[in-house]
């Protein structure tokens, strides 16, 4: 996925996700405001409340919007036969953005209000939540190769040693000679070295993948720390989330609140 591709994905995820939460806010603010005891008496009580036509069709897009993102992730991240199927950095935004657009939907099934068990689900998902957020951002640290498999010190070695022979051997540019230098003053020094203006891009693109390399290397070993440590706080919750959710249906279901179904 090219550059403006992927800002213009990300662009719709977040528009999506905060036009969801805007029109639900706005649509049912004077139901959700209302404490529990008195949401009875609001007119759009059957339509909002967590058994409602509303509610309960926001209950349960939320769940197949998280298990969805769950499961194409993991499938996605474990087995080869789908490797091959785009980058593995992509499919970890799209699964936070299914996570994020079902746990607002869940957000307002809940109509705010929620105890006992439903309680720890929900904490649970908002921790899982802000740990997948923080995981992605780990995540990005981490020097990784087009199939989304994290490399090895060998492997960004050799990437590094690439993009430094490139630079000197075919436009005359010594790094060590450039370190702290605006790319104003290297356009000098091109010009000088008569390379053409439709290569700076191309050399400015080479030098900002050098930079971001050398300091994801510098502290790639604390990162892979970090990166150990999320997944024991991430995973144990998305487990408990999921068995919390699985009890939550069949008790619905149990109990005869079928939806339109």
């Amino acid at each position: 996925m090219k550059g403006y591709l992927h800002k213009i994905s990300i662009g719709i995820y977040i528009l999506i996700v905060f036009s969801a939460l805007g029109f639900l806010g706005y649509y049912g603010s004077s139901y959700y405001k209302l404490p529990l005891d008195e949401q009875p008496f609001h007119p759009q009580y059957e339509l909002l409340k967590p058994s409602g036509l509303i509610g309960h069709g926001l209950g349960i897009t939320g769940s197949i919007l998280i298990v969805s993102g769950i499961l194409m992730y993991m499938l996605r991240k474990r087995m080869k036969s789908l490797s091959h199927i785009g980058t593995l950095k992509y499919w970890l935004e799209f699964h936070i953005f299914l996570c994020t657009l079902g746990t607002v939907f869940v957000l307002f099934h809940t109509t705010f209000k929620f105890g006992g068990i439903i309680s720890i689900g929900f904490w649970s998902l908002a921790i899982v939540w802000v740990s997948g957020v923080i995981g992605r951002y780990i995540y990005v640290q981490i020097p990784r190769s087009i199939e989304g498999r994290e490399m090895t010190m060998n492997e960004i070695s050799e990437l590094r040693e690439k993009f430094t022979n490139e630079l000197t051997e075919k436009y005359g540019i010594n790094l060590s000679e450039i370190s702290n230098t605006k790319f104003s003053q290297i356009r000098l020094k091109l010009a000088a070295n008569h390379i053409s203006p439709k290569e700076h891009q191309h050399i400015r693109f080479i030098l900002r993948k050098q930079r971001i390399l050398n300091r994801r290397i510098k502290r790639l070993e604390k990162m892979q720390q970090l990166f150990h440590y999320w997944h024991i706080a991430h995973v144990p919750f998305a487990i408990i989330m999921i068995l919390i959710l699985i009890i939550h249906i069949a008790v619905v279901w149990f109990l005869g609140y079928k939806w339109i179904f």
